[in-house]
């Protein structure tokens, strides 16, 4: 019998329904590409639907859970109730007119993650923006958008947010260039806004917020910015992802999500500690 996982809408639901269906069908010791036949498709049908990169059919449910020898009522019934709840949209789906399809994976992960790693090298973490910087930041990328799309864009940054003051909120924990606070987004008023708003998120129990200073020699994290998403369930891994223009990298091979917590760790090292980060804040500050 299937748990469902605390929260983390229909994203997790897919990744957890995936990963049944694969140890069901290695149990079986069945093939992806049998499997795939099976459905009227292919081995690589096979494995998106056991990464859950896509969205499950009735249909093709049933028909793997009978070639997977799966009879008892009870059992199918519950991952076909599994598949039905894994298709069903997330909250951010009333943002689909701003929300690209890349990114709509990384929302459902962010929601289910119990540990949220971030660096980031030229903006403050969206988790941790003001509106007017969120709003400074949106025109800056979007250019081109108007002043609604821009207020819908900041809205599900502030939506995002609400999720650090649930009562089981995840652990936030971001590295920040120092760059990234002498950068001036917005104008001035804008910068010192967002700094205070720093401040006063350091000191909340469930975020931890690390500088890494101007005079840090070595960066391992050279290529960039990445988030780093751990979770409660023990059947899902940790997940690292990588934003670009106009797409995203998700990450979960064991080989390449070790490579980017070395880099996080090592930045971690580098980087002010807590209380040494929030005294080069109030620094900082005190120069804008």
């Amino acid at each position: 019998m299937i748990n469902y996982p605390r929260r983390g809408g229909p994203t997790v639901l897919r990744l957890l329904l995936g990963g049944h269906l694969r140890e069901l069908r290695e149990k079986a010791g069945i093939s992806a590409e049998d499997a795939g036949y099976a459905i009227r498709g292919s081995h690589s049908k096979i494995s998106r639907m056991e990464n859950g990169r896509v969205s499950f059919k009735q249909r093709d449910v049933a028909d793997l859970l009978t070639l997977y020898g799966v009879t008892d009522e009870r059992d199918r019934e519950a991952i076909l109730a599994l598949a039905r709840e894994a298709n069903s949209p997330g909250w951010w789906h009333r943002y689909g007119d701003v929300l690209p399809d890349w990114f709509q994976a990384y929302l459902g992960l962010e929601e289910a993650a119990s540990l949220i790693r971030v660096y980031e090298v030229h903006f403050v973490p969206g988790l941790l923006q003001t509106p007017d910087y969120a709003r400074a930041v949106t025109r800056l990328g979007h250019p081109g958008a108007d002043a609604e799309e821009v207020e819908r864009r900041v809205s599900l940054r502030m939506a995002r947010q609400k999720r650090l003051l649930d009562p089981d909120a995840p652990a936030l924990w971001a590295v920040v260039d120092e760059t990234a606070l002498h950068r001036v987004v917005g104008g001035a008023e804008v910068m010192r806004e967002q700094i205070r708003h720093l401040i006063e998120l350091a000191e909340r129990p469930n975020i931890t917020l690390q500088v890494v200073p101007l005079k840090a020699v070595s960066n391992p994290a050279s290529g960039g910015p990445f988030t780093i998403l751990r979770f409660a369930e023990p059947f899902l891994s940790d997940v690292v992802y990588l934003e670009h223009l106009t797409s995203a990298l998700y990450l979960d091979k064991p080989s390449d999500v070790e490579a980017y917590l070395r880099a996080m760790n090592s930045l971690c090292v580098s980087a002010c500690q807590p209380t040494e980060s929030l005294r080069l804040l109030r620094q900082i500050l005190d120069e804008h």
